[in-house]
C-alpha cells in the first residue's frame, strides 16, 4: 500500500511538473515568452554585434568599405528574403518546427562565421544567419501574439522588445571586448552555445500549432522577390564603388535596376491577385497596418542604415578600442528596455500615438547631434545623443505593434507579422545601402573641396609643412627632404580623415530626415479600434 502511495504521488508531482508547459496552465504563455525573448537576442544580436567588428574585419581581410558593407547588408537582405517564408513554412509545417529550425539554422550559420577564411566565405555564411533569424524574428512575435489575449498583448510585447533591447546593449559591448582581447570571429562564436540552449527549451516549453488551412506557395512571387532585392541592393551599392569607373550610368548598373524594377512590378502585381500570396499584401489595406509598415519602412532608413556609422568613425576618427566604441551603446539597451514595458502598459490604457510622436522626436534629435560630430568631440557629447535615441526607441516599438495589429485577427497574425518585419529589414538595407553609398560619395566630395582649399604655393601651407618637418625631423632624425615630404602626407592624411567625419555628419543628417518623415503616418493612423470588424 504504501508503495502505490509514493507512486501515486510521484505521478500527480509529474503531472504537475508537465502541467507548467501546458497551454491551459496561467503560467505557460510567460515561458513561451522567456524561450522567445532567447531567440529573439540572439538573432538581434548578430545586427548589432557585428558593427564594432567592421574595421578589424576591413583590416583582417584587406577590404574597403564598400565591400564590408555586405558583412551587415547579407544578413539584413537574407532575412528579408526569407520573413515573406516563413509565415507560410509556419502554417504549412508547424510554428514550433519551423521555429526550431530557424534557431539551427542561426547555429549553424554563426558557427560558419567563426570559421570564415576571407570576406566571401563570411558573406555566404552571413547569408545562412540571415535565413535562419528571418524565420526566428516574425515567428516569434506571432506566438506571442497568438498565446496572450489582447489585453495582455501591449505588455507582452513591451517584455519581448527586452530582448531586442539588451542584445543593442550588450552585443556591442561584448563584440568589443572579444575583438580587443581574442578575435573578431568569437564574436559570432559565442551564439553557439547559447542557440544550442535555446533549441532545447524550444523543444521543451512550445506546444505545437498548425494552421487548418494552409494556403498554397506563392512560387512566382518568391522568384521575384529574391531577384529584386539582391540586384535592387547590388546596383545600390556597386552606383559608387571604387572598382566602377562609369558611375550610376554604367550599363550593368542600369541593368540591374531595370531587372528590379520589372521583379518588383511582378511581385506586387502577384502579390495583389493570387488566392495564395507569400505575403497578403491586401492587409496594407488596413489603415493602421499599412501606414505603421510605412512608419517602419522609414525607421529603417534611418535607424539601421545608421547603425554602422557611429563604430566606424569612433575607432578611425577618435582612435576608440572596439570595447570602448561598443560600451557606449551600453545605455541604449538599458533605457530602452526599461521604459518599453512601461510604455507597453501606458498605450493599452491611453492613445499610443502620444510616446510614438514623443519617441520620433527623440531618435530625429539624436541623428542631428551626430550631425555635428568633429575631431573635437568629447564622450559626453555623444553619450547624449545614444540617451535620447535609447529614450525614444523605447517609446516606439511597443505601441507601434500595438497601434498596427489593432484590427488584425488572431489567424492573420503571422502574415501580419512576415509582411512588418520584411519592411523594416527591406528598410534597413536599403538605409545600409544609400548611406554607405552616400558616405563614399560625400567623403570624396569633401576631400576634393577641402583639397581645393590647400594651395601647394600658399605661404600657409609652407610655414605649416615646414614646421611639422623641423618637428619630425628632430624626433624622428630624417632627412629634412624627407621630413617635408612626411609632413605634406600627414596634411593630406588630415584632410582626408576630416573629409571622413564629414561625409558621417552628412549621413546622420539625412538619417534625421527620414525619421521625420515618419511623423506623417503616425498623423494619419487611427488610434481607437472600430467596432466594424477586421482585415480580411
Amino acid at each position: 500500500m504504501r508503495n502505490l502511495s509514493l507512486q501515486h504521488k510521484l505521478r500527480r508531482n509529474l503531472r504537475g511538473r508537465d502541467s507548467l508547459f501546458h497551454p491551459r496552465n496561467p503560467s505557460y504563455k510567460w515561458f513561451v515568452l522567456a524561450n522567445i525573448m532567447l531567440g529573439t537576442f540572439m538573432a538581434v544580436l548578430d545586427s548589432t554585434i557585428v558593427n564594432v567588428g567592421l574595421p578589424k574585419i576591413m583590416s583582417s581581410f584587406g577590404v574597403g568599405l564598400d565591400t564590408i558593407q555586405w558583412v551587415v547588408t547579407a544578413y539584413m537582405l537574407s532575412m528579408a528574403v526569407m520573413l515573406p517564408t516563413s509565415g507560410w513554412l509556419a502554417d504549412k509545417f508547424g510554428y514550433k518546427k519551423v521555429y526550431f529550425w530557424g534557431l539551427f539554422l542561426f547555429t549553424v550559420g554563426s558557427l560558419f562565421c567563426g570559421l570564415s577564411s576571407d570576406e566571401n566565405s563570411l558573406i555566404i555564411s552571413r547569408i545562412i544567419q540571415g535565413l535562419g533569424a528571418g524565420a526566428v524574428q516574425p515567428l516569434g512575435m506571432a506566438i506571442i501574439t497568438r498565446e496572450f489575449p489582447p489585453k495582455q498583448r501591449g505588455v507582452a510585447l513591451g517584455f519581448w522588445a527586452i530582448a531586442a533591447a539588451a542584445s543593442i546593449s550588450f552585443g556591442p559591448l561584448l563584440g568589443g571586448y572579444l575583438v580587443d582581447n581574442f578575435s573578431w570571429a568569437l564574436i559570432f562564436d559565442v551564439n553557439v552555445p547559447v542557440g544550442v540552449f535555446a533549441l532545447f527549451s524550444t523543444i521543451i516549453i512550445q506546444r505545437e500549432f498548425v494552421h487548418p488551412n494552409a494556403r498554397k506557395f506563392d512560387f512566382i512571387g518568391f522568384v521575384s522577390v529574391i531577384i529584386f532585392l539582391p540586384v535592387l541592393l547590388y546596383a545600390l551599392t556597386e552606383g559608387n564603388s571604387a572598382s566602377n569607373s562609369a558611375g550610376w550610368s554604367a550599363p550593368y548598373i542600369l541593368a540591374c535596376l531595370a531587372i528590379s524594377a520589372v521583379a518588383f512590378v511582378v511581385f506586387v502585381t502577384r502579390e495583389l491577385t493570387t488566392d495564395s500570396p507569400l505575403l497578403n499584401l491586401r492587409l496594407l489595406a488596413d489603415r493602421n497596418f499599412g501606414l505603421a509598415n510605412l512608419f517602419m519602412l522609414i525607421f529603417g532608413l534611418g535607424m539601421f542604415g545608421s547603425t554602422f556609422l557611429l563604430p566606424l568613425f569612433l575607432q578611425n576618427s577618435l582612435g576608440y578600442t572596439a570595447l570602448q566604441s561598443g560600451a557606449v551603446f551600453l545605455p541604449i539597451g538599458i533605457i530602452q528596455g526599461t521604459i518599453s514595458p512601461l510604455v507597453g502598459i501606458f498605450s493599452d490604457k491611453t492613445n499610443p500615438k502620444i510616446p510614438l510622436f514623443i519617441g520620433i522626436g527623440l531618435l530625429a534629435a539624436s541623428f542631428f547631434i551626430n550631425y555635428n560630430l568633429s575631431f573635437m568631440s568629447e564622450h559626453s557629447f555623444i553619450m547624449m545623443s545614444l540617451y535620447l535615441r535609447g529614450l525614444g526607441m523605447g517609446m516606439i516599438f511597443t505601441p507601434l505593434s500595438a497601434l498596427s495589429l489593432m484590427t488584425i485577427s488572431r489567424e492573420q497574425m503571422a502574415q501580419a507579422s512576415s509582411i512588418t518585419n520584411t519592411v523594416r529589414q527591406i528598410g534597413g538595407s536599403l538605409g545600409v545601402a544609400i548611406l554607405s553609398t552616400l558616405l563614399t560619395s560625400r567623403t570624396n566630395f569633401h576631400a576634393q573641396i577641402y583639397g581645393q582649399s590647400v594651395e601647394a604655393t600658399s605661404q600657409t601651407f609652407h610655414n605649416v609643412t615646414q614646421n611639422m618637418a623641423y618637428y619630425i625631423q628632430q624626433h624622428s632624425g630624417s632627412s629634412l627632404a624627407m621630413a617635408m615630404k612626411q609632413g605634406q602626407s600627414l596634411v593630406t592624411q588630415h584632410i582626408n580623415s576630416q573629409a571622413f567625419i564629414q561625409g558621417v555628419n552628412d549621413d546622420f543628417f539625412l538619417a534625421g530626415l527620414f525619421t521625420l518623415l515618419g511623423f506623417i503616418p503616425i498623423l494619419l493612423a487611427q488610434s481607437k479600434k472600430k467596432k466594424e470588424g477586421k482585415v480580411k
